[in-house]
């Protein structure tokens, strides 16, 4: 039984992690690293992730700084960077490329909002939906009288109470994500 809710329990953070992971590519009025993390280049005919050909750091909250090791490389980046879905104009001087973080408007803030609450809301659901593999698994257990029922049923509770630790995460992730992406 013990097994069982170790690995809902590894499960469930996993879940939180991949909220924490996508809230990392929505886009605040804040400069991060993590903008640019999932934009792939096509360099010399293999699609790869800017970070790994390239050095990207943040010089100020409002700009990311990409330099890329190959010079070769910059066109292919500045095209990767101005095709993705960030909305982003970089600035190429040809040492150096700048990325400069527009302010977000009222409305492009509420719309982050819709979206943070959306990746919540899909944890949630991945947190129930071990929840449920959880439960099946120790029915399964008391089934094949590996557990009793009274031990079912004190699993059944553990598993409710760490369900429930884990959406009040997330709740907690995503308020402060949103009171993040509405401060001016």
């Amino acid at each position: 039984m013990q097994t069982v809710l170790d690995d809902g329990k590894k499960r469930m953070a996993g879940a939180i992690g991949a909220l924490d992971k996508e809230f990392g590519k929505l886009r605040t009025g804040r400069a991060t690293t993590a903008l640019v993390d999932t934009i792939v280049v096509d360099y010399y005919g293999t699609p790869t992730p800017i970070s790994q050909l390239s050095s990207v750091s943040v010089p100020d909250s409002k700009t990311i700084t990409i330099q890329p090791w190959d010079k070769g490389a910059f066109g292919a980046v500045e095209k990767a960077i101005q095709t993705s879905d960030l909305g982003l104009n970089p600035v190429n001087d040809g040492k150096i490329i700048r990325i400069s973080i527009p302010p977000l408007t009222e409305e492009r803030r509420k719309e982050l909002v819709k979206v943070a609450k959306k990746y919540t809301e899909d944890a949630k659901i991945a947190i129930r939906n071990v929840r449920r593999d959880m439960n099946d698994a120790l029915k399964k257990m008391e089934k094949d009288k590996e557990i009793s029922e009274d031990d079912l049923r004190r699993g059944e509770g553990e598993v409710q109470k760490m369900t429930d630790e884990y959406v009040k995460k997330a709740d907690e992730v995503v308020a402060a994500k949103e009171k993040e992406i509405l401060e001016i």
